[in-house]
């Protein structure tokens, strides 16, 4: 595939596990402990969109969050402080994905996720379990999402 055109991507997904550099951003109600439900990669437009829901304060929210790409590839996303998101690796049923997060506080978080249409296959588990120990995340901070369930 063309590394530019993403618009394949666009679509249902759900988070099947992420990693963080900083537990506490993925720990329950942490904001980044998303539950994927759909990307829209707009590659006229340069975009991608982000659905997702996240718990706050113990309730679920539906957030919707924008990012524009820059001319590395990766995307520039405002959420919770200054991101930059990059699908490293994609097929028509996964998604590997890194996020480097800076927060109001200046606190660098890299994290990465995979992401499935349907069922993860093992090639895909491998190639997110490289990527995380590539980023220099330990594997106790990785949460399984399959398992945890909604």
């Amino acid at each position: 595939r063309e590394p530019q055109d993403e618009g394949f991507l666009s679509g249902q997904w759900r988070t099947a596990y992420i990693a963080s550099s900083n537990l506490g951003k993925i720990k329950p109600n942490g904001p980044f402990r998303v539950y994927l439900h759909k990307l829209l990669f707009d590659d006229e437009q340069g975009t991608v969109d982000f659905y997702f829901f996240v718990k706050h304060k113990g309730k679920w929210e539906y957030k919707h969050v924008s990012g524009i790409k820059q001319e590395d590839g990766t995307y520039a996303v405002d959420y919770e402080g200054k991101n930059v998101f990059e699908v490293s690796h994609a097929s028509n049923n996964i998604l590997v994905a890194h996020n480097t997060n800076v927060d109001e506080h200046g606190k660098k978080t890299v994290l990465t996720g995979l992401f499935v249409k349907v069922n993860i296959e093992d090639e895909s588990l491998q190639k997110f379990k490289e990527l995380t120990q590539e980023k220099g995340i330990e594997e106790e901070n990785v949460v399984n999402f399959i398992e945890t369930g909604k």
